[in-house]
């Protein structure tokens, strides 16, 4: 452990507050304030008209096989990026094998899904559309879909001018991308602290922050995203119950399959935890005390007192920042010949 941490954690348990300047300084070596602007995505500049583009997909039913169900299904926007269900409703009413993850601060994770399937963004966005758990469309379809309603032509169009034939399955991808990338919550409390603003924390947020790094929370929820960006197994010294830890989800050993993955997934990030319940990849803690809790125990083997969950729990409320505001795209209308909804 490094010298300053156990100076810190000298004066924690000695019962004496920490030096707040000493505690910033700390928070600021582990964690990242999130930027003003959404980062450039690597081989998907983005473009006013590549964003629209982006942002009618998103909401465009359309583009799964019932015209029932669109991203915003599952990631809705002003709702923190979730839909606020255990496992999420798909096609003819399937249920999905895990609980969504939100689509806020997204760009800033390693690799998307709780397996880290997709190494980004354009890639997830192209998963939910052909799963058949979920929006059950084919990539042909896709295209088919959207070259049968006339006003995505403009659209794609101006969004890759150089193209001759836009109307593609990548590109339906890369547009949601560069959309889904601007979804991001910049402007918490903890932000502004990592930017130097003593009074942006309360005491008791701060004491909830000491903890969270003593205690061990911040070995895998650090970053940007205060998690995100590294994959760890769900028991690390106790795996849960087979309520919250079902058996049969083994993780990332289905995308490995590599024996020392199972069990295995990706740190989901705490921005904006408070918003964002019931949590875990199974969805099955719908309080945020309770899912603490079970962290300490199954990740650091520690028991917490009431009092330390609750300075926990008020330190990761700081984490919620303003919900980015969208206002609902005109989506090109239907004409005849467009395909129809197969319930």
């Amino acid at each position: 452990m490094p010298t300053t941490s156990l100076v810190l954690l000298g004066l924690l348990l000695a019962g004496e507050a920490w030096p707040q300047t000493a505690l910033m300084k700390q928070a600021q070596g582990l964690f990242k304030p999130i930027p003003a602007t959404p980062p450039t995505l690597p081989g998907n500049p983005s473009s006013p008209a590549r964003l629209a583009l982006g942002k009618a997909l998103y909401f465009d039913p359309r583009l799964s096989e019932s015209h029932a169900i669109s991203c915003n299904s599952c990631h809705m926007v002003g709702m923190g990026g979730v839909d606020l269900q255990e496992t999420s409703l798909g096609h003819r009413w399937q249920r999905g094998g895990r609980n969504a993850p939100t689509v806020y601060n997204a760009v800033f994770d390693t690799a998307q899904f709780w397996d880290g399937r997709a190494k980004d963004l354009e890639q997830q966005a192209g998963g939910p559309l052909v799963n058949p758990l979920e929006m059950d469309a084919t990539e042909a379809h896709v295209v088919e879909q959207l070259k049968g309603i006339p006003g995505y032509g403009a659209l794609f169009s101006r969004a890759f001018p150089a193209q001759q034939d836009p109307i593609t399955f990548d590109n339906v991808r890369k547009a949601i991308a560069v959309f889904e990338a601007t979804l991001i919550t910049p402007g918490a409390p903890f932000d502004r602290y990592l930017q130097g603003d003593e009074k942006a924390l309360a005491p008791l947020q701060k004491e909830g922050l000491s903890l969270f790094i003593t205690k061990g929370c911040a070995g895998c929820h650090n970053g940007i995203n205060v998690g995100g960006n590294k994959y760890a197994p769900f028991g690390v010294v106790e795996r849960p119950g087979s309520d919250i830890l079902p058996p049969g989800d083994k993780g990332r050993f289905a995308v490995t399959k590599t024996a020392s993955d199972e069990y295995v997934f990706r740190v989901p990030p705490l921005r904006n935890i408070a918003l964002t319940a019931p949590y875990f990849h199974s969805g099955k803690v719908w309080d945020l005390r309770q899912a603490i809790a079970v962290m300490g125990s199954s990740q650091l083997g520690a028991t917490l007192s009431d009092d330390e969950v609750g300075k926990i729990e008020a330190f990761l409320n700081v984490l919620t920042g303003p919900q980015p505001v969208v206002t609902l795209p005109t989506l090109p209308p239907s004409v005849a010949t467009t395909p129809q909804p197969k319930p």
